[in-house]
């Protein structure tokens, strides 16, 4: 189901005046949480236009939506837009939509921050799924790569990474592999509460958010671990709770993180 039309309909915020609203560029639309995150950008009716990276060219229907060749990101500063979204997530079975996205792995994300840094974005919001529990504790809000820190170093205005808890694949497995995975599955019966996956769309709300604010605030790196994206999750207020972080604030008192038995 398409869910963009519906998305662009009544119920959403007053639009901004399109004359003061900056500009996104998103790479990685395709995907159940890419889909997401570009239908909560164009809902949000904050941004103009609304950019997505595409592998080929398509007739964009959705008011707001242009796209950019991926072939020619960054030999020019032809981005021309302040901020760039970039979603690392698994493809969908394919669709012509989800085709014609460009679909970014996490081993690129340094050339592809270089890229856009080359094609005028200054503010970067990179989200990064992850097996729940993959990553050291003292990692999950700081830097946990080489790539990251070479991003950080790039001189972005604004580099934000959301670190948000994935659930593995299941389909691709075979043999021992699959009974290793099922072993996994119920080890991850004990990991905290806060480190569980969220749906799509609520971390979507939490990108646009981010994405909204993120200019805006003081300049510098930030990482977003786990447990704020499931903050996020549990139907509060998600723009106080992104300004809370962005302020440099602790994680505000909530259900108490514990294992799921």
């Amino acid at each position: 189901m398409n869910l963009l039309p519906h998305a662009l309909r009544g119920g959403q915020p007053t639009a901004t005046p399109a004359a003061v609203r900056p500009g996104v560029l998103v790479a990685g639309g395709g995907g159940a949480l890419g889909a997401a995150v570009l239908e909560a950008l164009l809902a949000s009716r904050a941004f103009a236009p609304v950019r997505v990276l595409v592998m080929r060219d398509f007739h964009a229907t959705v008011q707001g939506m242009e796209t950019v060749d991926a072939d020619t990101l960054g030999q020019s500063a032809d981005a021309r837009v302040p901020l760039g979204v970039v979603v690392f997530d698994r493809p969908r079975h394919a669709n012509g939509r989800d085709a014609a996205f460009a679909q970014p792995q996490p081993a690129e994300l340094l050339p592809l921050a270089q890229r856009l840094l080359a094609a005028g974005v200054r503010h970067l919001l990179v989200v990064l799924p992850h097996a729940s529990s993959s990553l050291p504790e003292a990692l999950k809000a700081g830097l946990a790569t080489l790539d990251e820190q070479a991003v950080a170093s790039l001189g972005f205005t604004h580099v934000a990474l959301v670190r948000s808890a994935q659930r593995p694949a299941d389909s691709e497995s075979r043999g021992l592999q699959r009974l290793a995975d099922l072993v996994l599955a119920q080890l991850r019966l004990m990991v905290p509460q806060r480190e569980q996956p969220v749906r799509a769309a609520q971390v979507a709300a939490l990108v646009s958010s981010l994405a909204r604010q993120l200019v805006d605030s003081p300049p510098g790196t930030r990482v977003m671990a786990p447990e704020w994206v499931w903050q996020a999750a549990q139907g509060g207020d998600v723009d106080a709770l992104v300004r809370a972080w962005l302020g440099g604030q602790a994680l505000p008192p909530g259900s108490a993180p514990r294992q799921r038995m």
